[in-house]
């Protein structure tokens, strides 16, 4: 993806966002004009306890240049009265691998190339100074702190201590956590009492939060470039302590060919099949992997740029981020991640962001470990690794369920219907999640509908697994509870006023949480059943746009469509209308099923047509937004439900990735089938 001068303009670049990350949780980010726009951008965000404890280490590095005596300043800067307009001289952004930046300034061009060491809470930047006849001298000043993400720091004067050996630099702002710079080559100048103040977030304003902070600056690098010459210059900041041989220009060699690998093993590409969307596509997906040491096992980070790693959005986007992309080993690490902290049938919704704690305030991640435990299976036919690994710990979910689990108030049992109870009054425990203080925004207590349908996929995939590694006479119990389940689900799911699927029974809102009774390995509905095809119309012609499922029929009370405003008015639209990408996989499965289930030529050849149409209108919706929405190769977590559909919440987000994979995996992705 590139732009020009002639798309770069302010407004709309400052809306343009991009990221690359480093394997362990780590990140750098920023807009395509490199001004920062949110507390979270920086040019290095690490974690101090992978994947956690992110902290900001390098806001970003401001460049100029002087050209026979006259100073240029390329970096773009926003404080609340004033912004610097370096972006004047940005003659293009692109971002294939990483990120670049051209800028010319008269015959004299300045390249710069930001990548990351993979594995490593290091950042290098590649400069390439093209100079004709003139005097140049490139000054680069790193704009530094030491905080945690999720805050700002106003400290008007930062106390630190400061080495400096030739080019390399060591920064203590944290007693116990230097940082450490060093240039391929020039001076290095110290300042004293130096800071960068009030640096404006226009995002984090928008959002209600505080949206300015200060910046250290402790020194500045000068590079003197003689006419006529052509220079390659690494600027690295890192918490390594030995950086002085890194090379800038072979990390991102380093780094281009790890990609080009992951997409050779991918098999993806094919004749038919663009090489470059395929590409973008695993650099997509690979933005979410990382390595979790403490477990010495790989995880899914939820989405960028705030977001940890969640077992319910792991578990969600799974097939898409990892089957689909053929990164089996990863896959079986992710599986043995969600299952490493199991407690009393749950497995953990997330770990948090501080001490690494698991949180247990989920009913709905155990259940979907079934449905992505079966999907390896089809992909890779590795039964054995279930049964060694992931099967004992199956086993012993079913049955704390069946025996009730009231750890953090989820209070889940298994009723004498045979369907599953959850939550209460201010328990949020689904996936529609949003609460403030104790005020649960969509309370779901009750027998939920995916949660049933997951319950029975569950038993049935369990009476599968149980026939293959025990005996039939042992599956029995599986296949008895499931359809105690299914008959129950039958007789009171179904809503025929609205002629769709109650959300909880007692609940009969439209939201997309019914297509989980359509969309698994077993589905509780019948897919050719009258009640499944009107449930899917319903859902079709109340919920679907282009962007994805609105979380809530219009019409319905407290129904909002536009995600907007300070942290109490966006957690009271969050699951209120707002559109979410990632529904789009449940919907491609549950269409898949009805189109399967027909048995009428004619019947089944429209429902044909009209799946091929809804899978190309998502390739051209998400083409397009590729080229002109506001993440560059990533889909945001959630758009407005209204033109112009606006993305919102995190600026790309692991479930909305990979269920795009899900849904276009025929065509763009080029799989003729799953394994």
């Amino acid at each position: 993806m590139k732009y020009t001068n002639d798309n770069l303009k302010l407004e709309n670049s400052l809306k343009k966002e991009w990221i690359i990350t480093n394997g362990i949780g780590g990140y750098a980010s920023s807009t395509i004009i490199g001004a920062n726009t949110r507390r979270y951008h920086g040019l290095l965000v690490a974690p101090l306890m992978p994947p956690a404890q992110r902290h900001l280490i390098l806001s970003k590095v401001d460049e100029s240049i002087e050209i026979d005596g006259k100073k240029y300043n390329l970096y773009t800067n926003i404080c609340k009265n004033y912004i610097s307009d370096g972006y004047k001289y940005l003659e293009s952004f692109e971002k294939e691998y990483i990120p670049i930046f051209t800028y010319k300034i008269d015959d004299v061009i300045v390249k710069k190339y930001i990548c990351m060491v993979y594995g490593k809470n290091t950042v290098t930047v590649l400069y390439k100074v093209f100079n004709k006849n003139h005097k140049v001298k490139l000054i680069v000043t790193p704009l530094l702190n030491f905080r945690d993400f999720h805050s700002e720091n106003y400290n008007h004067e930062y106390v630190m201590e400061q080495e400096v050996n030739k080019q390399k630099v060591k920064v203590c702002i944290d007693e116990n956590i230097p940082i450490y710079m060093n240039m391929s080559e020039g001076i290095y100048i110290e300042h004293e009492n130096d800071s960068f103040r009030n640096m404006f977030y226009i995002e984090e304003e928008k959002r209600g939060f505080n949206a300015e902070e200060n910046h250290l600056i402790a020194g500045r690098y000068e590079v003197e470039i003689n006419p006529n010459e052509e220079k390659n210059i690494t600027y690295v900041a890192s918490l390594e302590k030995n950086i002085q041989k890194i090379d800038a220009q072979k990390v991102i060699d380093e780094e281009i060919a790890r990609i080009e690998e992951l997409t050779k093993k991918s098999k993806l590409i094919r004749k038919d099949i663009n090489k470059e969307r395929v590409r973008d596509y695993i650099i997509a997906t690979d933005n979410f992997v990382a390595y979790r040491p403490s477990f010495k096992l790989h995880t899914i980070i939820a989405g960028f740029p705030w977001f940890l790693d969640w077992s319910r959005d792991t578990l969600i986007a799974f097939e898409g981020i990892l089957l689909i992309t053929k990164r089996y080993d990863i896959a079986k690490e992710v599986l043995l991640t969600c299952v490493k902290k199991v407690k009393c049938g749950l497995v953990p919704n997330g770990f948090s962001e501080y001490d690494n704690k698991p949180l247990y305030n989920s009913v709905d991640s155990s259940l979907l470990l079934f449905e992505q435990v079966q999907k390896y299976i089809n992909y890779t036919s590795d039964e054995q690794f279930i049964k060694e690994n992931i099967y004992e710990v199956l086993k012993k979910i079913i049955e704390e369920y069946k025996a009730g689990i009231d750890i953090d108030d989820n209070n889940i049992y298994l009723d004498d219907d045979g369907l599953i109870v959850s939550g209460t009054a201010s328990t949020q425990n689904t996936w529609m999640d949003a609460k403030i203080d104790n005020y649960a925004v969509t309370p779901r207590n009750g027998k939920a509908v995916e949660i049933n349908a997951l319950w029975y996929n569950a038993l049935k995939i369990m009476e599968k697994l149980t026939t293959k590694f025990e005996t039939k006479a042992k599956a029995e119990k599986y296949r008895k509870l499931a359809l105690k389940c299914q008959k129950s689900f039958e007789e009171k799911f179904y809503n025929k006023k609205k002629k769709c699927l109650y959300d909880v029974l007692g609940d009969a809102k439209v939201r997309p949480n019914q297509l989980f009774a359509l969309s698994l390995t077993y589905p509780v509905l019948d897919p050719s059943s009258e009640i499944a095809k009107e449930m899917f119309n319903t859902v079709t012609k109340k919920l679907l746009n282009n962007y994805g499922l609105k979380t809530l029929a219009k019409g319905e009370e407290n129904y909002i469509e536009v995600y907007e405003g300070d942290s109490f008015r966006r957690d009271m639209s969050y699951h209120q209308g707002i559109t979410w990408p990632w529904l789009l996989g449940i919907y491609n499965d549950a269409f898949k099923k009805i189109v399967e289930a027909e048995k009428n030529k004619n019947e089944k050849k429209k429902l044909e047509d009209d799946y091929n149409k809804f899978v190309q209108n998502v390739m051209d919706t998400f083409l397009k937004e590729s080229e002109n929405g506001k993440t560059v190769g990533g889909i945001s977590e959630l758009y407005d439900s209204k033109a112009p559909y606006e993305s919102k919440g995190a600026f790309t987000q692991a479930w909305s990735v990979g269920n795009l994979g899900t849904v276009l995996k025929f065509r763009i992705l080029g799989t003729d089938k799953e394994k």
